[in-house]
């Protein structure tokens, strides 16, 4: 196995094609690699690959992820999108361990998302959980402001401040997502 970063105008065909088969979002599932490329932009792809260069996991980083916490812009590197070719093969548990050391390199400020049956891996991975604290991230819809679908937030790497301000949030003390 090797890990493998590349940013969106540097994928393949291939990859992409890849990729959008194991996201399995039907939107994006007639998606052509140039719009592609342009829709994911301010993205960053983490991969684990095979010997044959076959994605075995990956992950990406959003680097376009805005929350605006007690009337304040906070930038953060949204890790999104975990999928693996198969289940049950550590796949996934490794690809956390390479991003981890990559983005904390990097000394950049990364959180994801999870719903809660999902805390078990996470909790595997040595991944810091802060439980029911997604709900309080609203995101736009319309023109009505509505909770995230996502339970928990998955602290990949944060200062102590940041970390602090997002376990301040609650129904009284909402963020907001930026687009």
């Amino acid at each position: 196995m090797k890990y493998q970063v590349k940013r969106a105008d540097e994928l393949t065909e291939n990859e992409i094609k890849t990729i959008i088969n194991l996201w399995e979002v039907s939107e994006w599932a007639s998606m052509e690699p140039g719009y592609f490329r342009s829709f994911f932009k301010d993205s960053e792809f983490h991969f684990l690959i095979d010997s044959e260069e076959e994605i075995l996991a990956l992950i990406r980083l959003n680097f376009d992820f805005i929350l605006e916490i007690f009337d304040k812009k906070y930038h953060f590197a949204e890790a999104v999108g975990l999928v693996y070719a198969q289940k049950k093969k550590g796949y996934g548990k490794e690809l956390i361990k390479y991003i981890i050391e990559n983005i904390t390199e990097r000394n950049l400020e990364s959180i994801g998302f999870c719903l809660s049956e999902l805390r078990p891996f996470y909790d595997k991975c040595d991944i810091s959980i802060l439980h029911h604290k997604a709900k309080s991230i609203k995101e736009k819809s319309g023109s009505k402001w509505i909770p995230s679908d996502d339970d928990d937030i998955l602290i990949f790497n944060l200062s102590d401040e940041k970390k602090e301000l997002l376990n301040q949030l609650s129904s009284e003390n909402n963020a907001y997502l930026i687009q």
